[in-house]
């Protein structure tokens, strides 16, 4: 039985420093849950003199990844630099010298991900990324291994802190987004540059990993439809709560009967009754369909030093047992064998049909909203209900709101061109995706 499993950690930032103090300082319960010890033999990085806020040896510091890479006894390289070089470059060397790999990189992973998941069944290692999705929340072991009995054919996630944080501070406080969002980067939860978080790239790169885990396909990230929060107003969540619903930045995974994937972020109208609408500020929450288990969801912190810390390390311990019992690869990285894994079959957004909130601006005059059915009904879309509230000033635009029965989105598209084109329409038209959650959820 080997005595020692050494570890190697690439990267000593906010997430490095937590999972250096997990191994650091709960040795001893690690030991005792993996009947070896976990050694932290290296940490590698640009800066090894700043601070971390708890004791490290200076003999495991170095700025050298040679040093990791070229240690014939280390078992494990932990990369947590983040983008995606040079952390491919990285881990595919490790992955090379028979070292196994832990990683939170999802970028990474959802662009360079089957590259770096073949190299590792080639060469008979693992690969951890936990981390990777949902923080703390143990997301990819659920679906690896706790659900390995189930279909899974329904994936449904609020997976972005940031985004989540934000929609809630203006549902709760009526405040505009600009407005959240200063706040969110002043208190450290949105970046100096919010794009990936803002605009759904973040939860994408999420998606993909989990639905190439659910659905036995390689999914990538321009697999999916793509749609951020940035032009949510007050308004629009004043309507919503007025009409019974939460808007949240929803990642869709579903399979349906003839194996095609609809894959899609955006904003969403969900039921406020619905578990996923309870999720507020900075939470994430990860909602799985099985055809045996039914219905399961996963709540938690989503990022952070140390709930992504202890993801890592939990990563570290399962690699680390299989290494002691001489059983690496017992678990398939995703879930199948690499071979396993089918090219994608994807629907296409513009075939995907939902239901829709729209509100339109418009000059405050007669017949507009008969111009308006008449171009939806063209397009065979049926108006289920119609909100107008009166004008603030005599030069002000009125807002119209309607919901809609079900609709495809391609006529959805064709049919708001057109309006929009309108002399009567002074703004873009707002558009809203309300999802059926009961459809959703039938596995």
């Amino acid at each position: 039985m080997k005595e020692i499993v050494n570890v190697g950690i690439v990267g000593f930032g906010t997430v490095g420093s937590g999972t250096a103090k997990i191994l650091l300082e709960q040795g001893q319960l690690l030991q005792a849950r993996t009947s070896t010890q976990i050694s932290l033999k290296w940490i590698c990085d640009m800066d090894i003199t700043t601070d971390r806020g708890f004791e490290v040896p200076k003999d495991i510091l170095t700025t050298d990844i040679n040093s990791l890479l070229d240690d014939p006894e280390l078992d494990i390289l932990v990369e947590l630099i983040g983008g995606i070089e040079p952390a491919r470059t990285f881990i595919l060397k490790a992955i090379e010298k028979g070292k196994h790999v832990v990683t939170a990189n999802k970028a990474l992973l959802a662009t360079h991900g089957f590259e770096i998941f073949e190299a590792a069944s080639r060469k008979g290692v693992e690969v951890g990324f936990e981390a990777s999705v949902g923080g703390g929340i143990p997301c990819i072991k659920a679906l690896k291994e706790g659900l390995v009995a189930n279909n899974v054919n329904t994936v449904l996630g609020i997976m972005n802190g940031t985004a989540n944080y934000i929609l809630t501070r203006m549902t709760q406080e009526g405040l505009a987004f600009d407005a959240v969002l200063k706040q969110a980067q002043d208190l450290g939860y949105a970046e100096a540059d919010p794009t990936y978080d803002i605009e759904g790239i973040d939860t994408a790169h999420k998606l993909a990993i989990m639905s190439t885990l659910a659905f036995g396909q390689k999914i990538g990230l321009s697999d999916i439809y793509t749609e951020g929060i940035s032009k949510i107003t007050p308004l629009d969540i004043s309507f919503a709560t007025e009409l019974g619903y939460s808007i949240k930045l929803l990642a869709i995974g579903k399979k349906n009967s003839d194996q095609q994937v609809d894959v899609r972020i955006h904003p969403t109208m969900i039921p406020k009754d619905h578990l996923l609408s309870q999720v507020n500020g900075a939470y994430n929450a990860v909602y799985f369909v099985g055809d045996s288990v039914g219905k399961v969801m996963l709540y938690g912190m989503g990022a952070g030093q140390m709930p992504t810390g202890s993801a890592i390390v939990a990563d570290i311990v399962d690699i680390s047992r299989d290494i002691v019992r001489g059983c690496p690869g017992r678990v398939p990285a995703l879930s199948l064998p690499f071979e396993s894994i089918k090219e994608p079959s994807i629907k296409p957004v513009e075939s995907v049909s939902c239901k829709y909130y729209f509100r339109f601006s418009v000059k405050d005059k007669p017949g507009v909203l008969s111009r308006i059915a008449g171009i939806l009904g063209k397009e065979e879309i049926s108006i289920h209900s119609v909100v107008q509230k009166g004008r603030a000033h005599e030069t002000s635009s009125v807002p119209i709101v309607m919901l809609t029965h079900e609709a495809t989105e391609g006529k959805v598209k064709k049919a708001l061109k057109e309006i929009d084109s309108q002399d009567f329409i002074l703004d873009e038209t707002m558009i809203i995706r309300i999802e059926d959650m009961k459809a959703l959820e039938e596995s």
